[in-house]
C-alpha cells in the first residue's frame, strides 16, 4: 500500500491528501463539531500540543466536506500547524486556557485565523537563517498565504491567513 502523496510548492514539501483514511461517513469530528456545516467553524482548543494535530484533521474533514480543492485542503493543513504550533510555543492561552480556531471557506477561498493571549512582542517572520531548527512558520505561511495579517488587542492576539484567494477583511490602513 503506497503512503500519503506528495507536492511540493516552491522551496517546501506538503504532504498532499493528508486527510486520506479519515472515514468519509463521519458528520462530527473531535471537537465534537458538524463536519462542512454551516458558513464557518470555530474551536476553541484546550493549551495542549495535541491539540495541533486536531485541529489540523478537523481542518481537512470540515474543508474536504466543504467540497475546497486538495491543494487548499493541505495548504490549510499547513498553515493551521504553523498558526496553532507558533501560539503555543510563543504566547499565552487565552483567558479560558484555550487557543481560538476560526476558519471559513468560500469556494476554494478559505480564511484561517489563529486567536491566544498575545506575547510580548508582534508575530513577525524570523530573519533567514540557514542553519536555524526552528523559526520558520510564519515565513511559511507567509509564503502559502495570499494574504495574512495579525490583529491585537489589550486581550488577545490573531494571526490569519487567506488561501486560494484575497480576504475579504480590509488590509492596511
Amino acid at each position: 500500500m503506497a503512503g500519503p502523496a506528495t507536492a511540493t510548492k516552491g522551496p517546501f514539501q506538503i504532504m498532499g491528501q493528508a486527510h486520506d483514511g479519515i472515514d468519509p461517513e463521519r458528520t462530527v469530528d473531535s471537537f465534537g463539531g458538524e463536519i462542512g456545516r454551516g458558513q464557518a467553524r470555530t474551536i476553541r482548543a484546550r493549551w495542549e500540543l495535541q491539540t495541533v494535530t486536531r485541529v489540523r484533521e478537523a481542518i481537512a474533514l470540515d474543508l474536504t466536506a466543504r467540497g475546497v480543492s486538495d491543494e487548499i485542503v493541505s495548504e490549510a493543513e499547513l498553515v493551521a500547524t504553523e498558526l496553532v504550533t507558533n501560539s503555543l510555543r510563543h504566547a499565552a492561552p487565552l483567558s479560558d486556557r484555550t487557543v481560538r480556531i476560526h476558519w471559513k471557506a468560500r469556494g476554494d477561498s478559505v480564511e484561517i485565523e489563529v486567536s491566544d493571549g498575545g506575547a510580548e512582542t508582534e508575530p513577525a517572520p524570523a530573519p533567514r537563517q540557514v542553519w536555524a531548527t526552528s523559526g520558520r512558520g510564519l515565513r511559511i505561511v507567509r509564503s502559502i498565504a495570499h494574504e495574512w495579517g495579525v490583529q491585537r488587542d489589550e486581550r488577545q492576539t490573531t494571526v490569519w491567513a487567506a488561501l486560494g484567494g484575497p480576504s475579504r477583511r480590509r488590509v492596511g490602513p
